[in-house]
């Protein structure tokens, strides 16, 4: 990039500063450290009781009641954790999936049909599995126990092996998890649940058909849907089915939209409002015009995921996971058939089931149907996948008691031991392959969703650097925007590093906030009707707080525009309709703040410091060199 010349009185620095965290980093860094909070929690109720058995068993044994009047709900302390607490875990799952189907991966609807069926598959030949083991034992009925993946710990193990996996395996892992979870818990209800009370589950089903009336109606109070998702889990644990789906319906009817520009404008108009009157009422509004704008999916997510990966899933483990380690015990351990085919369930069985059913559709869908990834990732993703601790588990301590669920307990110990020993070996092998074979592998050959509505166009857009790169970076930016400005030095280091990398900027000028951020993106448009847009583009980011008319006539003689014609273009707004393309092109895109990035046309959603966006670049160099 050209070296932009200085002007006296300003310094070409540019005040802005942000620790970089994104939301992505943020959830990734959780799950990293609640799979080992959840391992930590996991060893410590083995320690408690083979320590102390009989204190761990008498205290989670520990009648606690809720009454109001007549009425109330009394459990041990394992049951309120394994069917009160865990219900939040499954309404996080529930967002979390809500919203890969809203604006993830999965809202180009023929990518759910690969981990649909390989999420089915990898449940129905580890119970195959089992059942084979078992057969004529007497403990087929325990068949449950080996099909459901852990998704808190697959999760988890999946942001451990994060530096050599695709991001793209995460959304395939987590929508086979939730297929997993979905199942599973309609197995609860149907095969392990007590007798069933027909009143109290009609009075659950009608209580969920309020909740899809309240929803329909366009109800958007948090108090309202929480009151109706306790009378919901009541009803249910009254009719004997295990109450936990209450949070896995009520995460996936939670609406994820990203936050629109229109929303933002208002919200910005509403603070000004307030910061004139400081009243009660316009600071009720303020708080709802937030709210608003961000989807209650993300706000939820944001609530409650931290909640249930340090201490809910965590407190689950430590409930559940305590086995005495005896030789006697493990010795029945290791020749029992449940033990057994909950370890070739989970281990063998998984891995098969989705890899296989994941070849066997692209095979017969003449490959229309296709994995995100490559072969190599969904064959370590079905090896996360054989992670099965905390549904199965659950569904343990439902179909088994005495010795025989201290059998499954090992069994289900074992297999995420070996399962998370199997994906590491997995990704090991994938490394020692030849760059080409390993991106091939990992990546695939599956065309990437394309977030970015307007292609580039040669043209039309500014562009930096080959025409006929291999990896295209677009940026929506303002200049009046301060992050714009720490960005752009970001954008300059990585062109210097990557010499088939092209950059376009395209106008986005939040005049709601910025009041000069029009007139420079028209400036610039008026300097490259004279062939000094870019050099226009570099003055106007090193000197954000100086955009006004003077300013910007002093910067078209910087750069060598004939002043005169600079200024009627500029008071005639001759790059007006320019801008506004940029704009309704932004709009179709979703994007309403700034700096936003696009590498290949798909949106960047990490940090843009050069690490991430250098991450991004090669990502997408890899990808493009093989489709090509």
């Amino acid at each position: 990039m050209p070296a932009h010349p200085e002007l006296p009185g300003h310094s070409g620095q540019t005040a802005c500063g942000t620790d970089m965290r994104t939301p992505l980093r943020d959830f990734l860094r959780t799950e990293t450290g609640s799979a080992a909070v959840l391992l930590t929690a996991t060893l410590a109720a083995l320690i408690w009781a083979n320590a102390a058995p009989g204190s761990y068993e008498s205290f989670w044994e520990t009648v606690l009641a809720v009454r109001i009047g007549d009425a109330g709900v009394s459990l041990d302390l394992r049951e309120w954790v394994n069917s009160g607490l865990m219900t939040l875990f499954f309404f996080v799952v529930g967002l979390e999936a809500r919203r890969e189907f809203d604006m993830g991966e999965l809202r180009e609807r023929r990518r759910i049909a690969v981990p649909l069926i390989a999420g089915v598959c990898g449940m129905a030949v580890p119970v195959a599995i089992y059942l084979a083991v078992n057969a004529g034992d007497g403990e087929a009925h325990g068949w449950g126990t080996a099909m459901s993946t852990d998704t808190a710990f697959a999760l988890g193990m999946l942001a451990l092996f994060g530096r050599r996996l695709p991001e793209a395996l995460r959304t395939f892992i987590l929508t086979v998890s939730v297929v997993d979870d979905f199942v599973a818990l309609g197995v609860i209800a149907i095969a392990y649940s007590s007798s069933i009370d027909l009143p109290a589950l009609l009075a659950g089903l009608g209580v969920f058909a309020v909740i899809l009336l309240v929803r329909a109606a366009g109800v958007r109070r948090g108090g309202v849907y929480a009151l109706l998702g306790v009378a919901l889990w009541v009803a249910l644990l009254e009719s004997g089915v295990d109450p936990v789906v209450t949070g896995l319906a009520m995460g996936l009817l939670t609406y994820a939209y990203p936050a629109s520009r229109g929303d933002l404008e208002r919200a910005t108009d509403l603070f000004r409002l307030f910061r004139e009157q400081p009243t009660p009422e316009l600071e009720r509004s303020l708080r709802v015009g937030l709210a608003t704008a961000i989807s209650p999916n993300e706000r939820l997510q944001r609530v409650y995921h931290p909640w249930t990966s340090y201490v809910i899933v965590p407190l689950f483990a430590l409930a559940n996971a305590g086995i005495t380690f005896g030789s006697e015990q493990l010795t029945r351990a290791l020749h029992s058939p449940v033990t057994l085919g909950i370890v070739l369930g989970y281990v063998l069985g998984k891995p098969v089931g989705i890899l296989g059913s994941a070849l066997l559709t692209t095979a017969f869908s003449r490959g229309r149907l296709r994995p995100p990834v490559g072969w190599g990732a969904v064959a370590a993703g079905g090896s996360i996948a054989g992670i099965g601790f905390t549904v199965s588990l659950l569904i343990a301590t439902l179909a088994f008691d005495g010795p025989r669920l201290e059998e499954a307990k090992v069994g289900i110990l074992a297999a995420v031991v070996c399962a998370s020993a199997a994906t590491w070996a997995v990704t090991r092998a994938i490394g020692l392959m030849p760059q080409r074979g390993r991106m091939r592998a990992l990546l695939g050959t599956s065309e990437s969703i394309v977030d970015l509505a307007a292609s580039v166009d040669t043209d039309r857009d500014h562009i930096r650097g080959p025409l006929d790169a291999l990896v295209t970076v677009v940026e929506y930016g303002d200049f009046e925007c301060p992050y714009c400005g720490q960005a752009e030095p970001v954008v300059r280091e990585l062109l210097a590093g990557h010499g088939d990398v092209r950059y376009v900027w395209r106008h986005l000028p939040l005049n709601d906030v910025h009041p000069h951020a029009q007139l420079a993106a028209e400036a610039a448009e008026a300097a490259g009707r004279q062939g000094a847009y870019w050099e226009m583009h570099d003055l106007l980011l090193s000197h954000q707080g100086a955009l006004k008319i003077p300013d910007l006539l002093r910067y078209a003689e910087a750069v060598g525009a004939d002043a005169e014609r600079f200024e009627q273009d500029l008071r005639a707004r001759a790059g007006a309709g320019r801008v506004a393309e940029d704009v309704d092109s932004a709009d179709l895109s979703g994007v309403s703040g700034t700096p936003t990035f696009f590498v290949n046309g798909r949106r960047h959603h990490g940090a843009y410091d050069i690490a991430g966006l250098t991450e991004a670049v090669r990502a997408a160099r890899e990808r493009a060199a093989l489709i090509r």
